[in-house]
């Protein structure tokens, strides 16, 4: 069998492999890349970043809980400015592509961070929606009207890819991929953490200062497919990102079955900073054991209407 087709397409990018380096779990990419081989993505998405700094929230912010991590890092970072005169002239050194993350309480913080992202060299712009409104009431993410509205400001700001990063907690996740959609998202990442809390027994205190976290890892895998499938079926030609509890190459291949155009690996990153090598090699053997010869062929093949009889 000839060597597996590996290249995908996601809106307007094309990527050399569906292998994408989630936000918040490789850094800055730039120095990611001197622990972990870029030659295994398609793309690397960097830590986000605020118009001015964020101190984060008061430590312990880590904690394991089951069989995956609560965090509530607060979406600490340096501020815009600081960011692109750290890393904006070393870009071009990573060896793939890198998509900046955005942040802010309004559409005007998140206009301002992408359009810098943008001028300093990321190939794309990824809105990072789950940060509270300006007036400090609920994640943008859960708000169709006020997600399409950073869209909005954002796709304004750049002329580059933009693409939204939704959450899971979102009651109807199809009516928030819509609404930024038409906003003028190229694709959307499905998704990100999901609401959750653990309690330490000798302590009898929870685990994390803010009580409660974001919670990632292996347990949030099928909440995320499930939200794939369901935009992938009701908004059939937006780009999916799909993101959530993979640390295998089958766990790509579902979700490219589920409709996701291209992978994004996030949390396993922490325990095993090269595992995009090793994922990479078991989704090639997998497709040379299921005679599969490019992977465009498994995007969207499980839904409705697509299965093999």
């Amino acid at each position: 069998m000839a060597s597996l087709n590996q290249v995908v397409r996601l809106g307007p990018v094309s990527l050399r492999t569906p292998l994408v380096g989630a936000s918040g779990t490789v850094g800055s990419a730039v120095d990611f890349v001197s622990v972990a081989s870029p030659e295994y993505y398609g793309a690397l998405v960097a830590k986000s970043v605020s118009p001015e700094p964020w101190p984060g929230n008061p430590p312990p912010r880590l904690a394991p809980a089951a069989d995956g991590m609560l965090n509530s890092i607060g979406i600490q970072n340096p501020g815009i400015s600081a960011w692109v005169s750290e890393f904006g002239s070393r870009l071009g050194e990573v060896g793939v592509p890198v998509w900046g993350s955005a942040v802010g309480h309004s559409p005007k913080d998140f206009a301002q961070v992408a359009a810098r992202l943008e001028e300093a060299g990321v190939g794309a712009v990824e809105i990072n929606l789950s940060c509270p409104n300006l007036d400090g009431h609920g994640l943008i993410a859960l708000d169709p009207v006020a997600s399409a509205q950073v869209v909005e400001a954002v796709r304004d700001a750049v002329s580059g890819p933009v693409s939204t990063k939704l959450s899971p907690n979102a009651s109807d996740i199809v009516e928030i991929a819509g609404s930024v959609w038409e906003a003028g998202a190229d694709w959307v990442v499905i998704g990100n953490t999901i609401w959750g809390a653990a309690i330490d027994l000798d302590t009898r205190t929870p685990r994390i200062a803010m009580g409660t976290g974001g919670y990632s890892g292996p347990p949030l895998k099928p909440i995320s497919i499930r939200a794939v499938m369901e935009v992938a079926t009701q908004l059939p030609g937006l780009p999916v990102l799909g993101c959530g509890g993979v640390t295998s190459g089958e766990d790509v291949v579902e979700y490219l079955l589920a409709g996701a155009n291209a992978v994004a690996i996030g949390t396993a990153h922490f325990a095993e900073p090269r595992a995009a090598k090793r994922i990479s090699r078991e989704l090639a053997k997998w497709c040379r054991s299921h005679q599969v010869g490019s992977l465009s062929d498994l995007i969207g093949a499980a839904l409705p209407g697509k299965q093999k009889v």
